[in-house]
């Protein structure tokens, strides 16, 4: 990564929401933070790398409403059920399909195998296809399309 993509790198974090932001390729990491009340980028000193978690457990609880909103509230998802949370790897934007006039690759319902490729983050004009690392079903999407995620940022619920 030369001077040139890192400081377009400290332009577009300014102009976007994101606190933090960071860059891994082979032995080479770039970490950037923002100061969100003054605007201010600033270069962190690298942390200890460790591999990306994709699914976590997750407590649910049933609302203490009526029986009629719970099941809308809570999106369908049972209080007792077996959740695990698929989250973004990287830092980007969030896409649910792989162009606008197509199809998205999984929407609530579906079952999907460990590998199936699930959504797409866009990072530095590059397109990463983001793979479960989970079998199951997804009950709830938890991002919108086309809006920006950090890393580690729940995607999905899915029971398994």
């Amino acid at each position: 990564m030369n001077f040139k993509e890192i400081k377009e790198l400290v332009g577009l974090l300014k102009e976007s929401n994101l606190a933090e932001f960071i860059y891994k390729k082979d032995d080479f990491e770039l970490k950037i933070k923002t100061d969100k009340f003054t605007g201010k980028v600033r270069a962190a000193p690298a942390l200890p790398t460790a591999a990306p978690v994709a699914a976590v457990p997750v407590q649910t609880s049933a609302p203490a409403q009526s029986t009629d909103n719970a099941a809308e509230d809570s999106g369908g998802v049972s209080s007792n059920a077996n959740l695990l949370e698929v989250k973004s790897p990287i830092v980007g934007t969030f896409y649910r399909s792989p162009g606008p006039d197509k199809d998205v690759f999984v929407k609530v319902g579906d079952s999907i195998e460990e590998g199936s490729v699930v959504c797409i983050v866009e990072a530095m004009k590059l397109f990463n296809e983001i793979e479960s690392e989970i079998a199951g079903k997804i009950v709830k999407v938890l991002v919108d399309d086309a809006t920006p995620v950090e890393y580690d940022q729940p995607l999905f619920l899915v029971e398994v």
